[in-house]
This record gives structure tokens, C-alpha cells and sequence, in this order.
């Protein structure tokens, strides 16, 4: 199959395309049930969107949001370009690239589906009473769970040595780090006399 998205563009970058319009939505769908009641059960410091570029837009539950869109058509017009130009001479980059992209957004999407049903169960008695994540606590379960599913990705490349599947595992590394880093900055902006609580959550 990943064979099929790397010879064919119009196939590979349509897909991400399709999985990059549908992690916004579902990102837009939770937010809002969060905003209509999930967040007096369950409650997150700051932002629902950990991505600091698209927050302005998650948290004002834009539907049509012009960085997202723009994204979206640079992202796809890079994709296009390299496919072009590395179709004969590398195929493995563009191989690698497309499964970075696919593979996180797949990863991304579990993470949905499960704040989904979760959102869903906090409007009954299933959830009962009330938890509110710090946010470096939110960003490092988030680093945390991008590295395993980077695991995961690597030991699928060990038995399949496919470019595609590296990807995966890289572009979730990169999500993973990139998390973890907020959060540190984030800890280290906290004032004075609350860094226990901090470091505690950091470790």
C-alpha cells in the first residue's frame, strides 16, 4: 500500500489531505463538546489545542480557519514538488516524508477518537466528579504518548525496513520532543514558590 501512495501522488497526498481536514474537525467537534460542558469534569490549563499556531482558532471553534488552509496548501504544493523531482533519483524521500505525515495524523487521529468517547461519557454519572490538567502535565502526556507510538512505528521498520513506516516513527519523535520542550518552557516560566509542583510533573 505505501508502495501505491509513493508511485501515485494523486493518491498519496489526497489521503494526508483527507486526514489533515479531518484531525482539524475532530479537533473542532471535541473542542466545542469540551467548551459545552466537559471541561466542568474535566479541565486542561489553557488552551484545548496544545499547537500553539492553530489555539486562536481551536479555542474560537473557527471552522474555516485560514492557517489552517494555508497549511494545508503549502504543506500539499511541497509534497507535490518533491514527488516530482525525486520520483526517478530518490523515491525513498518522498516514501519517507508521505509516511511522516500519514503516520503521525493516524497517530493523532487514535488520540481523537478517544477524547471523543470520553467527552461523550463526562456528559453522564460514567464520569463523576472533577480533574484539571496543569499544562506541562498535558504536554508531556502528550510527549509521552507520540514516543510510544514512535516505538511502535520503529519496531514495525525493523520487520519491514519500509521508508514509510520510518517516517512515522520520526515525525512522531519530532511531535514528541517538540511537546516535551513546551512543557519545559512552560515550567520554567511558572513563578516562584510553585517549581516543586512542577518538577514533580516534569519527571
Amino acid at each position: 500500500m505505501p508502495e501505491l501512495f509513493v508511485q501515485h501522488a494523486w493518491i498519496g497526498i489526497p489521503v494526508w489531505a483527507l486526514l489533515y481536514v479531518s484531525d482539524y474537525t475532530m479537533t473542532i467537534v471535541c473542542a466545542r463538546m469540551y467548551q459545552n460542558g466537559v471541561r466542568n469534569k474535566i479541565a486542561f490549563e489553557g488552551s484545548y489545542e496544545l499547537t500553539p499556531y492553530f489555539q486562536r482558532d481551536i479555542d474560537s471553534l473557527r471552522v474555516i480557519s485560514p492557517r489552517f488552509v494555508l497549511a494545508l496548501l503549502i504543506t500539499s504544493i511541497i509534497l507535490l514538488l518533491i514527488w516530482q523531482s525525486l520520483q526517478t533519483l530518490a523515491p525513498q524521500v518522498f516514501d519517507f516524508l508521505l509516511g511522516a505525515f500519514i503516520s503521525s495524523q493516524l497517530s493523532i487521529h487514535i488520540r481523537h477518537i478517544r477524547n471523543f468517547f470520553l467527552f461523550r461519557a463526562a456528559s453522564t454519572d460514567a464520569v463523576r466528579g472533577r480533574i484539571e490538567y496543569s499544562r506541562p502535565l498535558s504536554l508531556q502526556v502528550s510527549s509521552i504518548e507520540m514516543l510510544s507510538f514512535a516505538g511502535m512505528f520503529l519496531v514495525l521498520f525493523a520487520f519491514t525496513g519500509s521508508w514509510f513506516i520510518l517516517g512515522g516513527a520520526m515525525s512522531s519523535l519530532s511531535i514528541s520532543a517538540k511537546h516535551s520542550k513546551l512543557a519545559r518552557k512552560h515550567i520554567s516560566s511558572i513563578p516562584a514558590g510553585q517549581e516543586t509542583i512542577a518538577s514533580a510533573v516534569a519527571d
